[in-house]
């Protein structure tokens, strides 16, 4: 998840400085969406072709369900939000998705707490830190930091220049922001619920659907909104570029990857990591793009990673936990099956066991010393 979150910060600055540059983003959004199905579905077809999932009214409603939530909703809302937006808001927004992801898990009592756990208090703590960190990020500003001087500037040519880098914040592209984040979070608690990858023929069908329908609604939308067939047309630019990273690489790539964490972790555990992309965003917007670093975003991002750090330590020792009660049952299952003639014969006291992974267990059961020493030394004493 931690590879996961640098890929989605090079999908920000790409898409950064395309909205700088005036592209048409419901354009943009069913490129990206059409590449990827372009990509997965190909895949699909060739690693899980016994895996095709059969044609019926609910695979439908299921696929489309998945590519609004998944795809068509979060980016439509996203990238409108991230122009009308500060670029520190819109990086930081994603830290929302914990407490939103939490908030509708436990509505829909799909995530438990147990406050009375140390597991569950963990779960909470680190989940407020990431949330608090990130508020810490946006509204502390304290002492400019110079981390390195550099003159690279990637928005130096774009159209706007910084008009959309430091505008005022409005109403309306906050909760455009924050429609994407919880559309997300649903379509998150939907793949942990519903086991749609599992109903969709595996995690290529699950993504080459979602985002051939999300694609479809896009396309759709763009067409009615736009009638200006020069918008359509790709050039060697900015724009290819964040169209094919984002569709291919992020819709392509990494969302199948995301599926797998959510069905082996968890919806929270997915979603705690994205504190990390706003950190790498800010140390490459202070690189790249001429964004003053400021005391607040370090400790806010200290914060943050203190609390990834919290919820991802818990879920490590919650699965050592289980494997070691696992392996603790299978153990007094295998006692429980131990005959007398398993330790010993008919005539003597001497062990006869010869079966070394049954030496410790005949040790236990007839709290006699079990060995191949214990056997010759009784042997030669009878």
């Amino acid at each position: 998840m931690v590879a996961v979150q640098f890929i989605f910060a090079g999908m920000f600055i790409l898409f950064k400085i395309t909205v700088d540059d005036g592209t048409n983003l419901k354009v943009l959004v069913a490129y990206r969406l059409s590449f990827a199905t372009i990509f997965m579905l190909p895949l699909a077809f060739i690693f899980q072709r016994k895996k095709r999932p059969e044609f019926t009214w609910r695979l439908l409603l299921l696929a489309f369900v998945s590519g609004l939530l998944g795809a068509a909703i979060p980016n439509i809302l996203y990238l409108p939000g991230m122009a009308r937006t500060s670029a520190t808001f819109s990086a930081a927004s994603s830290i929302i998705s914990p407490l939103i992801t939490l908030v509708l898990g436990l509505v829909f009592r799909m995530e438990t707490l147990r406050l009375g756990s140390n597991e569950g208090r963990a779960k909470l703590v680190g989940t407020l830190l990431g949330a608090c960190g990130a508020l810490v990020f946006v509204f502390y500003k304290g002492i400019e930091i110079h981390i390195w001087s550099t003159h690279v500037d990637l928005l130096k040519g774009s159209h706007t220049g910084r008009a959309t880098t430091n505008h005022h914040v409005s109403i309306l592209g906050v909760l455009m922001v924050l429609g994407s984040n919880v559309s997300t979070s649903l379509w998150l608690l939907l793949q942990a619920s519903a086991k749609i990858g599992k109903e969709l023929g595996g995690l290529y069908w699950n993504t080459s659907l979602m985002n051939g329908v999300g694609s479809l609604v896009c396309v759709i939308i763009a067409l009615c909104s736009d009638h200006d067939w020069e918008q359509w047309q790709l050039g060697w630019d900015i724009n290819l570029l964040a169209t094919l990273y984002s569709g291919i690489v992020v819709s392509g790539m990494v969302v199948p990857l995301v599926a797998w964490c959510i069905a082996t972790k968890g919806p929270l555990f997915v979603t705690v990591f994205s504190p990390i992309r706003l950190v790498i965003v800010a140390l490459i917007g202070s690189f790249a793009l001429e964004e003053p670093l400021h005391l607040g975003s370090i400790i806010g991002a200290m914060i943050m990673v203190g609390g990834v750090y919290l919820v991802k330590q818990v879920t490590i020792v919650a699965a050592l936990l289980i494997m070691m009660a696992l392996c603790s049952n299978l153990n007094m299952v295998a006692e429980a099956q131990l005959g007398p003639g398993d330790c010993y014969d008919g005539c003597s006291t001497a062990c006869v066991q010869r079966d070394p992974r049954k030496t410790s267990r005949c040790d236990r059961k007839c709290s006699i010393r079990c060995g191949p020493d214990a056997a010759r030394a009784s042997g030669s004493g009878v």
